[in-house]
This record gives structure tokens, sequence and C-alpha cells, in this order.
């Protein structure tokens, strides 16, 4: 009977239950005894001799199942009022909750290990977040928090503090932190990210601390260098402050027999000057339209994180030369390169690129210290930056303080545990960073930036609309073709393309293209897809290319657009 109508209840979604349900186990168990208990005095009065022991039993039960009953209803209430405060607090992320076990910060020390179980601690709240480590796209990073408070590091790795963060962390609440250990928990040093640079209004931020923003789109086109400031963001710690005269690149490793260390006068005076126009792409360019059909981590991209610049500086190559390098050196398998800006545990930002291709003068790799013939700014890598042509912008390392010829990749986290594709079918339960390679080239990209998405247009006398965008493809692979489309795909004009008159395996730049596009009145959807050198095309769709980490994004681009 009781057994019964805890199920019933349990068919309910609410908090009670949620409860009810992890009742029903204990409930079973009582009303295991439920048919002795509650049998009728007259069954019992036909044979009082034989039947006494059984009453007897059946009284103790009853009481038992009584007493069960009341703890369980205790457990319950105190639960109740826990999930409530929970529920009503869902907002108030790490504040202090009412009917919460309190911990001391000594007690949530020992939970340091998968063994122990993880525990942190975040503003007054405490947490077991042992479940969690493996989906943590951050890798073992947030071992680096393991027995102590996240709140130092969210200061740095800021992007941790948004709505859906704070979601996934609030499941793994289990108690409050002693209001009197607090202050242990507090950053000492103050707003790491006060020391950044100013950055264009123009900018549309993804995220603050760190910076990361993107041009308005329309604003891509207008040059074929994008200028300085207007030049797309991605930093992922605070941007370092360097005393240049008290900086060294340091150079060591594989082949060389002594470690170097070059001043920046260094770079501009021993080495030839060399410059290389190039674009520079995030890996997640675009990402926001995976977002769109399912959700990722990461930050929610548009089709701008990309941008063109000409770079100047001594040519990698030429640097290792003078430090004694054969670059034929067979046992040098990998270049690392490690940044001046540090995770709290003092590790830089870090990248490797394979040697045949940072080695190969053809590459055209340069230490930049100028952008667009100007001083290379703070937030694109002051003083030196690694430019590698036609790679992945996550490994054109900024800041660059260590160069490092080495038999093995880099084994900063964004090497080996980011900026990877993977199949659409992978999750964060089944994704094995090791057996996937790391992105250095890019697949062939492109996209509308004007007209604007939702625009209102007008044809002119020719019935055509001017349609302007960019394309891209990486390895130095050319654009050769852009074909658009006014009617969702079915019929294509091919574009007119601006682009440097470069060899078709050896050009870095961006192509920008425009065309006069034949348009019907109405509501239409435009499309671009670009083709390169090798004949490589985009995908029509995004659900194939889909990945846990929205990195690789190059489907079709759409807008949509009404047309008068």
């Amino acid at each position: 009977m009781a057994l019964n109508l805890v199920r019933k209840v349990a068919k309910k979604q609410s908090t009670t239950a949620i409860l009810l349900k992890r009742w029903t186990p204990l409930v079973s168990l009582c009303a295991h005894f439920e048919p002795i208990a509650f049998r009728s005095k007259s069954d019992h009065s036909k044979n009082w001799r034989v039947n006494r022991k059984e009453w007897g039993k059946s009284v103790l039960l009853t009481s038992g199942t009584a007493l069960i009953s009341y703890a369980a209803y205790k457990w319950y209430a105190q639960r109740r009022d826990t999930l409530q405060a929970l529920e009503l607090n869902h907002s108030k992320y790490g504040e202090h909750i009412p009917g919460l076990k309190s911990y001391s910060m000594e007690e949530v020390s020992k939970h340091s290990s998968i063994e122990k179980r993880i525990w942190v601690t975040f503003k007054n709240g405490v947490y077991d977040v042992t479940d969690f480590v493996h989906e943590h796209p951050g890798g073992d990073n947030i071992m680096m928090g393991a027995g102590g408070a996240v709140d130092p590091f969210w200061e740095l790795y800021a992007v941790h503090k948004n709505e859906k963060v704070l979601d996934i962390l609030e499941k793994y609440r289990i108690g409050n932190l002693n209001a009197e250990d607090r202050h242990l928990t507090e950053p000492q040093a103050g707003n790491p990210y006060s020391t950044d640079p100013r950055r264009h209004p123009a900018l549309q931020p993804r995220s603050v601390t760190p910076f990361n923003a993107e041009p308005p789109l329309e604003i891509l086109v207008k040059n074929f260098r994008t200028p300085n400031e207007l030049f797309f963001v991605r930093n992922h710690l605070p941007v370092p402050i360097v005393d240049i005269n008290e900086y060294k690149l340091e150079i060591e490793g594989i082949g060389l027999k002594k470690s170097f260390a070059l001043t920046l006068n260094d770079l501009k005076n021993k080495f030839p000057k060399h410059s290389v126009t190039t674009a520079i792409q995030c890996a997640g360019n675009r990402r926001s339209e995976m977002i769109e059909y399912k959700e990722v981590r990461g930050l929610s991209w548009g089709p701008a994180a990309i941008s063109n610049a000409k770079w100047s500086g001594a040519r990698l190559s030429d640097v290792l030369k003078y430090c004694g390098l054969d670059l034929n050196d067979e046992r040098i398998k990998h270049v690392q390169f490690d940044g001046l800006d540090q995770d709290p545990a003092g590790q830089p930002y870090g990248a490797s690129i394979p040697a045949d291709i940072a080695l190969d003068p053809k590459s055209q790799f340069i230490l930049a210290y100028e952008m667009n013939d100007e001083e290379i700014p703070r937030d694109h890598g002051f003083p030196i930056r690694l430019i590698a042509p036609g790679i992945v912008g996550a490994r054109n390392v900024k800041w660059l303080g260590r160069i490092v010829l080495s038999d093995e990749e880099s084994h900063s986290h964004w090497q080996r545990n980011d900026y990877k594709g993977f199949s659409p079918n992978v999750d964060w339960d089944t994704v094995d960073f090791d057996k996937a390679p790391a992105i250095q080239d890019l697949p062939v990209q492109s996209a509308i930036c004007k007209p604007a998405n939702g625009e209102v247009l007008r044809r002119d006398k020719n019935g055509c609309i001017k349609v302007e965008g960019y394309a891209w493809s990486g390895g130095g692979r050319k654009i050769v073709r852009v074909d658009v489309s006014a009617d969702g795909g079915k019929n294509w004009t091919v574009a007119n393309l601006k682009q440097e008159a470069t060899p078709l395996n050896r050009t870095y730049s961006w192509t920008l293209w425009e065309v006069n596009l034949p348009i019907k009145e109405g509501n239409a959807q435009l499309i671009c897809k670009a083709i390169d050198s090798a004949y490589n095309g985009q995908p029509e769709t995004v659900p194939p290319i889909w990945n846990l980490r929205g990195v690789l994004s190059n489907a079709w681009h759409r807008v949509n657009v009404q047309v008068e």
C-alpha cells in the first residue's frame, strides 16, 4: 500500500517526486512486511497459540516500520529543503545556501585526487567535481584547482564565468565553505587583465577576460590588409607586459651545440627583414553555426575570426642557421614555440609545428616584429610573434619567448588536448585527444560579408544585387573560384576575385571577392562556396562536420535577405 503510494507520487516531476524516487527502495523494504503487520485481528484469534509468535513479530515489525518511516521522513524533509534551496538559489552561483553542510578549507584540501574524490570551492560553495573531470574541455588543467579554490584560476580563465558553465558547476554542489575560510579562496593579486591594452570599440567581444573579439563582417571586405586595430583578437590569457630592455628570445634543442638568447635588436639588425602577407584564422571561426545545430564547448565565433595582414621580421630559417643548425637534421621532428603569457601554474601558452614545414625556407616562417609596416601591437604579439603562413592561428604563437627543436610535439594543453577535430558521433564521454592529430593547416573557407543577414535590398537596373566576401585556404593553397547562389544553391554565378599574384601552392593571403548577382524579388537565401588550387570544396551543411569543440566549421555560408 505504502509502496504503491510512493510509486504514484514519484511519477510527477518535482523535488518531492525526485526524493520519493530515492526513498522507494526503503519503502519497498517496509512493504515486504506489510501483509503480516496489517492482518485482521480475527485471523490471529483463530489460533492464538500458533500465531502469538507471529503476532509479536508483527508488532515489532510494525513499530520498526514506523520508526524507519519517521527517520526517512526527517531525511526527506531535510533534503527537500536543501534541494528547494538549490532550486531557489540557482542563479546565485557560489553563494551560501542554508541547509547544506559546511566544510572547512582543510577538509576540502584532502580531496585532491581521483582516489580521494576531487573537491573544489567557488566563492562560498563546495563542489565534488570528480565525475566531471573526464568531460572538462580544458583537460587535466582542472586539476590545478583540486582540493582548493577555483576563484583565482577563473580570474585568468574568465571564460568559465558564464551561466552555462556555472549551471554545470552547481550540479556538483555538496555544501558550503566555512565563513571563516572564505578569505583563503579570494584572488590576491587583483585583476590580472587590468593591464590589457585598450581596444577599438568596433570590435565585437566574444569574451572579455581573456579578450577575444572579431570585427563587423562588413569591415573585413573594405581592406585587403586588415587595419591593426580591427584585426580579430584571440587571447587565451592576460596580455603580458614585456620590458623590451630585458626581452630575450631563447633558442635551444636538438642540433644546437648550445642555447642562444637573442634580443629584439639582434633580430632586427643581424638578419635581413623579410615580409609575407598572410591571413590568420582561428580554428573556431564560424563556430556559432555549429552551435545553432548542436551545442559545443567554445567561444561563439561568427564568420569574422579571420583577418589578413603584412608581417615583417627575421626568417626563422635564417635565425636557426645563425645558431648553427642544420635545417635538414632528421632528428628534429617538431619545432616547439612558447609564449610569454602564462597560466596560474606558470606554464606558458605553447604550440608546435612539424619540422619539415617549420624548417623549410619556402614556408616563409618569420619572427615578426612589424604588422602592416608598424610595430606589432601588444594584442598581436609585441615584441615578437611567430608567423606560420598557412597554419591555424593557434600555432602562430604571440609574445614569443622560446623556441625548442625537439623530437616530439609540445606538451602544451593547447597542442595536445585542444584544437583537434573529431567525428560527429564523438562526445565528451568517448573523446580521446591522443588519437587525433593537432590541427595545422586549415580547410578551404569562405563567407559572405555584405549584405548582412536579414537585410532588405533593392535590385539595380539589371535586376542584380552586389555581394561581397572573403575566401581562404590553409597550407598555401590559392583560391581559384568562388561560386555564389541567389536561390539556395540551385544556380550559381562565379565571383570576381581580388588576390595576390602568388603561386598556386604558396599563397597565404586571403582572397576578397565580389559579384553582381541576378536575383528575384522576395525572400532569398544567398550562398557562397570556394574552391582552392587542390580543388578542395566546402561541405554543403554543418551536421556531417559537427564536432564537440566546434572547430573547422566551413560549410557553405548562408545569408537570408529580402529583395524589393
